[in-house]
Order: C-alpha cells, then sequence, then structure tokens
C-alpha cells in the first residue's frame, strides 16, 4: 500500500513540475517599491501616406470661400468596426466619409490650387503648405487638416481582434491591445509583433512586453495602419498544461483518499 502511495504521490509532482511556466505579467522587470520615470522621446506625429482620408478645413472671412474649400469627396470605406471614433463615425453611417483621398502618388486634388503633393508630411506642415498656396485666393486663411481614417489592427491571441479607427490619432501598443479586450493567456507577451508600412516600405518589430524596455521602442507609440500581431504560445504545451491542471485536483484527492485508509491500517 505504500508503494501505491508513493507511485501515485510521484505522477502527482510529476504533473505539476511540467506544466510550463509562462509569464504573463507585464513590465514583469519593474520592481513593486521603484518607481520608474523616463523621459518620452519615441513618440511622434503621423505623417501623411497614400490612401489617407483628410480632413481639410478652411476658415476666412469669406463664406464663400469657405463652402468652396470645404466640400470634400464622399469615398466608401470599408468597415464594420463599433469601435470606430467620434469623428469617422459621424461623418456618414452609410459606410462613406466625406474628405480627400491622398492618391497613390501622395498628392490631393483640392478646389481652387489642383493638385498638392502631402505624402510624407506632417499635419502641422501640411497646413501650412494649403494655407501658403491659398494666400493668392483668400485673405488670411486658417487651415485644419485631421485624419478621417488613423486605423489600427489588432490580430491573433486577443479576446476581441479587429480594425480599429483612432480619432486622437495617437495610441500605443498597449492601449491598442486593451481596445482588443487584452492577450488571451495564450498570448506571448515577450514577442509580440508590429507590422508598419510607412513610405513603400514594410517593417516588421517584434517587442517585449514583459521588460519595461519596451517604452523606449519606436515601435510602442503605433502609426496609422500598423498591425499588432499576439503569436500564440505552443498549442501542444499548452494543451499538455492543460491536461495537467485538470488531471491534478483528481490525482490529488486519489492520493488523500489512500492517506487516509493508510492511517486507519497502520
Amino acid at each position: 500500500m505504500k508503494k501505491v502511495f508513493l507511485f501515485l504521490f510521484t505522477i502527482c509532482i510529476t504533473f505539476i513540475s511540467c506544466g510550463t511556466k509562462r509569464n504573463l505579467v507585464y513590465f514583469s522587470d519593474l520592481k513593486d517599491t521603484t518607481a520608474y520615470e523616463a523621459a518620452i522621446h519615441n513618440q511622434t506625429d503621423p505623417t501623411i501616406q497614400p490612401d489617407d482620408i483628410l480632413s481639410i478645413n478652411v476658415s476666412s472671412l469669406n463664406p464663400e470661400s469657405n463652402v468652396l474649400f470645404n466640400k470634400g469627396t464622399l469615398i466608401p470605406v470599408a468597415s464594420n468596426n463599433k469601435d470606430v471614433g467620434s469623428v469617422a463615425a459621424s461623418a456618414n453611417n452609410s459606410s462613406t466619409l466625406e474628405g480627400y483621398m491622398v492618391d497613390r502618388a501622395g498628392m490631393v486634388n483640392f478646389p481652387v490650387i489642383g493638385k498638392i503633393k502631402l505624402s510624407g508630411m506632417r499635419r502641422e506642415d501640411a497646413q501650412q503648405k494649403i494655407t501658403d498656396n491659398l494666400q493668392n485666393y483668400v485673405k488670411n486663411p486658417i487651415v485644419n487638416i485631421r485624419f478621417l481614417n488613423f486605423k489600427v489592427t489588432v490580430i491573433g491571441e486577443v479576446n476581441k481582434p479587429s480594425t480599429f479607427v483612432i480619432p486622437g490619432e495617437r495610441i500605443n501598443v498597449l492601449e491598442a491591445l486593451g481596445m482588443a479586450g487584452d492577450m488571451t493567456t495564450f498570448g506571448k507577451r515577450e514577442n509580440v509583433l508590429v507590422i508598419r508600412e510607412k513610405e513603400g516600405i514594410r517593417t516588421m518589430q517584434r517587442i517585449n512586453l514583459n521588460h519595461k524596455d519596451v517604452f523606449a521602442s519606436p515601435y510602442f507609440y503605433l502609426q496609422q495602419n500598423d498591425v499588432v500581431y499576439v503569436e500564440p504560445e505552443n498549442k501542444e504545451k499548452a494543451a499538455q498544461t492543460s491536461v495537467s491542471y485538470r488531471l491534478l485536483p483528481i490525482l490529488t484527492a486519489t492520493i488523500s483518499a489512500l492517506a487516509i485508509i493508510l492511517t486507519g491500517v497502520l
């Protein structure tokens, strides 16, 4: 009887030790009692890219000119995202946005001015460029530009994979994961992939959300059209871990019962 007890006890310990140990804590290298401070140097303003849809608003002392310049084009967009920001959502509920599409050459066809190249420019620079071009037609124009389709996509081992339109035009990877319902328990926090396309170049970078160093990564703050892919943990290991934890209560109960029996016999 003692041999059976020892055998089952050994099996129980083996199942416990075989369970895959994974670090599910974000920034686990931060000490609980230490305040962490670091200057932010990796936050960048978005730049205008081909296929962006821009809201370009012109204000001046001439109401007729304002009406002329502020009529964009109705552009159909493919979006079934219920989390679309207020700017895009209020534009039109029938999957269209009224704005100016940046073509593949990076140009916007603006009234009176004609085609003007804006790709690769920050909003402030693009606003100044349009303002300079309008000086010959409008007195003291004020130009305001917003992105109507600033979006990021989160896929993989998250609870709500989707594409999200960001009205504030600024989002980091943690906020994006929060919008996607956070990672599942099988998501690899130490190996999150960010895919970025900018000025005709596609880059891919893996970041480790278990370490605080990720705050300094140029991929911590997302840019428009970024894709965040959360890689799943090895499914075979996950299955083994799941079986171990399902059988563990049964083994524990069996050993406890045998212990009681042995106590009575001895």
